[in-house]
């Protein structure tokens, strides 16, 4: 006889409906691959783009420079100074004596390349495979730190703004009365503040920072979610089960962080791609007008400043806006994506 295969539910069922959801957005899909190699290879920009070289075999000995400073005494020099790996000298003396391996990009973000025979900006060529900016600086090595640099602000900002959001929201949305129309006010107030104006003194008051624009964009970007998770915890919070919840002696704080907010968050989590994208924007435009980070920061709004001033090379105009365009692109087919895999109506299908 034959026997009948009895399949029993699975505990990762509904994650892995959501991800064949998710996955049927092609657009989503390859833009989360897009977006994730993106972000290796900004995580490895110290590895691929630096101007010290991977590995140093010397006298028998072997040096790491990316993680420990050797001086010029180390490779046969005369002064105790960080060692220069462009030095003809230095070069030589470690080439007879043993070997380096450079990394595929032998710059780094703020490596001045002095050996170069043709004017500044330079054109594309097989040593610098983008070109340099008007500083005789790698394109490529700016475009990998930039994009680290900016993914990371992003995402700080993003999470710490998200938090800060959701909870003001939740504490509105859940308590209401007088405190829901209190912060309701105050936000609307925040909301009208001049953000230019402020980073404009800000900025002439204090040298910005990574941190310090930071904290600023975070004093403006933290009501992102407010607004929707606050009607999200209205909507919820006369259902039964909160009711049940109450009469039943539980706190206010476990119904919000264990009954509602899981809830709400379907709804907020959808703009966290969007909300990213938009503090890359911010950033991007904060440093092309100069009111942003300083030149000693790898930045893609200073590209885009170069690109502007020198329209005589548009090597680098054309780079930046094809990496922006994709990466904020990508980012918005992903939050497209994360939107269709929540959608209660695609789940139920």
């Amino acid at each position: 006889m034959r026997q009948s295969r009895i399949h029993k539910p699975t505990k990762n069922g509904p994650l892995l409906q959501k991800w064949h959801i998710f996955c049927q957005n092609k657009r989503a899909k390859i833009s989360l691959f897009l977006l994730l190699f993106l972000v290796v290879l900004s995580l490895f920009a110290d590895v691929l783009a630096n101007d010290k070289p991977l590995l140093v075999r010397y006298d028998g000995k072997w040096y790491f420079p990316l993680v420990a400073t050797y001086t010029d005494l180390d490779f046969g020099g005369d002064f105790p100074t960080p060692a220069d790996y462009a030095d003809p000298y230095i070069r030589n003396n470690i080439e007879q004596n043993g070997w380096m391996l450079m990394p595929p990009v032998p710059f780094s973000f703020n490596t001045v390349d002095m050996e170069m025979d043709e004017p500044t900006p330079a054109a594309p060529s097989k040593r610098h495979w983008l070109g340099t900016d008007d500083e005789g600086r790698d394109i490529v090595a700016r475009i990998l730190y930039g994009l680290r640099l900016s993914l990371a602000f992003a995402f700080l900002l993003t999470l710490i703004s998200s938090a800060v959001g959701i909870t003001a929201g939740a504490v509105q949305g859940y308590f209401g009365g007088k405190l829901d129309i209190f912060m309701q006010r105050f936000i609307e107030i925040w909301e009208s503040l001049p953000q230019l104006f402020i980073l404009i003194i800000v900025s002439s008051i204090f040298l910005p920072s990574f941190w310090t624009l930071l904290v600023i964009l975070l004093f403006f970007s933290w009501t992102s979610l407010t607004g929707m998770v606050r009607a999200e915890f209205m909507r919820t919070r006369n259902f039964e089960f909160v009711k049940a919840a109450r009469v039943m002696g539980v706190g206010n704080r476990r119904i919000i962080y264990r009954h509602i907010l899981p809830n709400a968050l379907v709804s907020a989590i959808t703009f966290i791609p969007f909300i990213m994208s938009e503090a890359i924007v911010s950033l991007t435009a904060l440093d092309f007008l100069g009111l942003g980070l300083s030149h000693e920061y790898p930045s893609l709004g200073d590209l885009v400043r170069q690109g502007k001033d020198n329209l005589q090379a548009p090597w680098i105009g054309i780079s930046i806006f094809i990496v922006l365009s994709v990466l904020l692109t990508a980012l918005i087919f992903v939050g497209e994506g994360v939107r269709d895999m929540l959608d209660t109506r695609k789940n139920r299908r």
